[in-house]
């Protein structure tokens, strides 16, 4: 299983001379929220702040305090031990738009205030028309030079954040669990994938951890608080022991199951009579997954409508469980 983590890891580790490019501060309507950063380098990119035109901003000027001629002298003069992004800094700073950028700016774009030394950057953007959008908010952006500690720092956060990750289990690696396990991979979630069949794992994207067991049901009892099941199997009566498990779990954020609305109605008349589940249990069963408002039953149409039934279902039982997970505190307001 290859996490955000790892994909970070190897970015640090690889992509040479980086600068942080993060969110400290927003008003108003902003693409991102404060906190949210990307990494630049002088070929490729790791994250995103959002933003369109700000992003790119962002990154030209990360990229002329990477690659200027004043910062190779800055870093022969620190004293052993400083490196790029730390607590040494020459005292220049301008408080308007420094002349070497104000040339990246398109004409009647100079509402966007800089400050800056040799180490760092700071862009206060209003995202109006002086920058060709329209969100109305202001962002504040800080640029950094990474060093061997903020690259600790970095990896530290991420690894803290990976913990309270929201999980999202797909019972069943069929056409449909392949489809929804792809779209779940590109989420803020941890996403396992757990069937009875050793071959249909097989092909699951890097980030998305997969489970060969002969009981998935069991899988339920040991999954965290706030967890969402989707279960989607090639076994009926399967599909009718996962879901009866899970719907005992009162914690969880969300239990969806897959099949038409005769499927449903057999899995209830057998959970009330024979699985001794409840009316109130059952109301909490979402079938069929993905809804029925589109009439598409594609693989990867109903991964979509399912993956933002799921999505939406994590949010709104965070939100009202006070979990702080990752996919609450991204609820921003695109710009």
């Amino acid at each position: 299983m290859n996490s955000k983590v790892q994909s970070l890891k190897a970015f640090l580790g690889s992509a040479g001379r980086l600068a942080l490019v993060e969110v400290a501060g927003t008003k108003g309507s902003t693409p991102r929220e404060k906190g949210a950063f990307m990494l630049v380098s002088q070929a490729a990119i790791f994250g995103t702040i959002g933003g369109g035109q700000l992003e790119y901003m962002a990154i030209d000027k990360a990229r002329q305090i990477l690659f200027s001629p004043l910062e190779g002298e800055m870093a022969a003069k620190r004293p052993e031990g400083v490196l790029s992004g730390g607590t040494a800094r020459a005292s220049r700073t301008a408080a308007a738009t420094p002349g070497d950028f104000a040339a990246t700016l398109p004409s009647g774009r100079r509402g966007t205030r800089i400050e800056v030394d040799e180490v760092c950057a700071t862009l206060d953007v209003p995202l109006g028309p002086e920058i060709g959008q329209c969100c109305g908010g202001r962002v504040e952006v800080l640029i950094r030079l990474v060093d061997a500690t903020l690259a600790q720092e970095l990896i530290a956060a991420a690894e803290a954040e990976e913990t309270h990750l929201p999980h999202v289990y797909i019972f069943g690696g069929g056409h449909v669990g392949q489809a929804l396990a792809s779209t779940i991979a590109l989420l803020p979630v941890h996403g396992v994938v757990i069937e009875t069949r050793a071959e249909a794992l097989e092909g699951m994207p890097e980030n998305v951890e997969t489970r060969l067991t002969p009981m998935p049901e069991a899988e339920i009892r040991k999954a965290p608080a706030g967890a969402a099941f989707a279960i989607l199997t090639h076994d009926h009566a399967l599909d009718f022991l996962i879901v009866a498990e899970a719907l005992k779990r009162d914690d969880a954020a969300y239990v969806g199951m897959i099949g038409s609305k005769t499927k449903k109605a057999t899995f209830r008349n057998w959970f009330l009579k024979s699985a001794e589940g409840t009316e109130a249990e059952f109301a909490r069963l979402v079938s069929p997954i993905g809804g029925d408002g589109v009439k598409d039953k594609r693989p990867p149409v109903i991964a979509a409508l399912a993956a933002a039934e799921i999505m939406t279902a994590l949010v709104v039982h965070n939100a009202t469980s006070n979990i702080d997970h990752p996919v609450q505190r991204d609820k921003e307001i695109a710009g």
